[in-house]
Order: structure tokens, then C-alpha cells, then sequence
């Protein structure tokens, strides 16, 4: 039996707001977007600092949003703990603070149903594999950016989520960790090699790739509760 058309129900705006994240001891500072109510959400996660101002962060989460969407840019360090180089490289504190994000989302009302997925940069994708390796964590996808996936150690082989990492060709000894690192990921993963690039991903057309790659994996893995039961899954 067909059913009759909805009423029309006048289309909401994307939400764009400023977020603050309690994590232990702290309050993350970030901006959040979604498109819609539900729709799929990329925490960020870069351990310097400067994840909610960095201009390839905010580069990358344009393209996302262009897709539909929605993203997390956050700071995981406060002013004064990155003014300190060694609490980059602490990628237990980092994890949590991506799994409090994570938690953030959904109890936010519009995405509450949200799918979330992390893209991590530099120490933060070490971080988001920590993360997503915790009992429990309702990440489905992972993309690291230049990372340093090794940083996630031992937690490796337990990662469940399906993980895509993108190296510069130029980048040798990151690639080198990101390879691997690959070789102990026992989920769904793929290694993407952006030719030419070095550690930035600062050539010409380099981030412009990345972003599309990031784009691409998450609209493959990350499925809204409504796609999922219109698909019968």
C-alpha cells in the first residue's frame, strides 16, 4: 500500500555552533556543523592544539559538509597544556578527549542517532585509533592524515573500525610508520599513497585529494540510522 505524502515540513537550517566539550578536568573548545538532524559526524582530532583553526582541518571539513556531512573541529590541548610539546605525545589523555567528543555528539538532540567517525592529523590519529579501540566505542570509521597510526601501539590489532590512512610520497619516514602500523590493523583498512606530497600535504591539488579520499571513506562506512532501515539492515 502506498502511503500518502507527509505534510511539507519547512526544511531546517544547518546547525553551526560553537561547542564546549567536558573531558575530566577540562572543557574542549571546538565548532560544530550539521547539515541535518542525524546526519554523519567527523570528529577532528589534531594534537597540537590548533585542530579548530588549522586551515587544512578547515579545508577538509568544508568538502565534508559540501557532502552532507557534519563535522567536529576541536581543540584536544588547551592553550597552556600545547604550549608543553610533550602532552602532544600523550595519546591516552588525547583518546579520551576524542571519546568525551564523541560522547558530546551524542547527547547533542539533532544528532543524537548520528554516526560518528574520526579524522586524526599528525599525534590525533594515534589518538582516534586509541579511541576507537576502547570497549564500546560507537566510532564507525577512521581517517588519519599524515598521521602517526603507531602511536596507537598495542590497541592496533583491536581496532574495529574501518580505517583509511594517507601519506605524502615524500613523507618517508611517516610512511614507513604508516605501513607498519597497517600491518597490524586487522579491520578494514587501506593505505593511499597522495604522490608527490610531503608531510602538509602542501603541493598543488595534494589536500584537494586527501579531502576527497577522507570524503569517499566516510560516505562508504558511515550509514544514517535512516539509510540503514530503508536498506532493510
Amino acid at each position: 500500500m502506498v502511503q500518502a505524502p507527509s505534510p511539507d515540513v519547512p526544511e531546517q537550517p544547518p546547525l553551526s555552533m560553537e561547542a564546549r566539550v567536558p573531558a575530566a578536568h577540562v572543557t574542549l573548545e571546538g565548532h560544530f556543523v550539521l547539515p541535518q538532524v542525524d546526519a554523519p559526524v567527523v570528529v577532528f582530532a589534531h594534537g597540537s592544539g590548533s585542530g579548530r583553526y588549522s586551515e587544512r582541518n578547515q579545508f577538509v571539513a568544508s568538502v565534508l559538509q559540501e557532502a552532507g556531512l557534519g563535522t567536529l573541529l576541536l581543540d584536544l590541548l588547551t592553550p597552556e597544556e600545547g604550549a608543553d610539546r610533550a602532552n602532544v605525545f600523550d595519546i591516552p589523555v588525547l583518546a579520551q578527549r576524542i571519546a568525551a567528543a564523541e560522547a558530546w555528539v551524542h547527547r547533542q538532540p539533532q544528532s543524537m542517532s548520528s554516526p560518528v567517525g574520526f579524522f586524526g592529523a599528525s599525534t590525533g590519529a594515534g589518538a582516534a585509533l586509541w579511541a576507537a579501540a576502547e570497549p564500546g566505542a560507537r566510532v564507525g570509521a577512521v581517517v588519519s592524515r599524515g598521521g602517526r597510526p603507531d602511536l596507537a601501539d598495542q590497541r592496533l590489532g583491536t581496532v574495529e573500525a574501518p580505517t583509511l590512512l594517507v601519506v605524502g610520497s615524500d613523507d618517508a619516514e611517516v610512511f614507513e610508520l604508516n605501513r607498519g602500523a597497517q600491518a597490524r590493523l586487522r579491520c578494514e583498512n587501506r593505505l593511499e599513497v597522495i604522490d608527490g606530497a610531503t608531510h602538509l600535504f602542501e603541493e598543488p591539488g595534494a589536500l584537494e585529494q586527501v579531502a576527497r579520499l577522507a570524503r569517499d571513506w566516510f560516505l562508504r562506512h558511515l550509514v544514517p540510522a535512516s539509510a540503514a532501515g530503508q536498506d532493510g539492515t
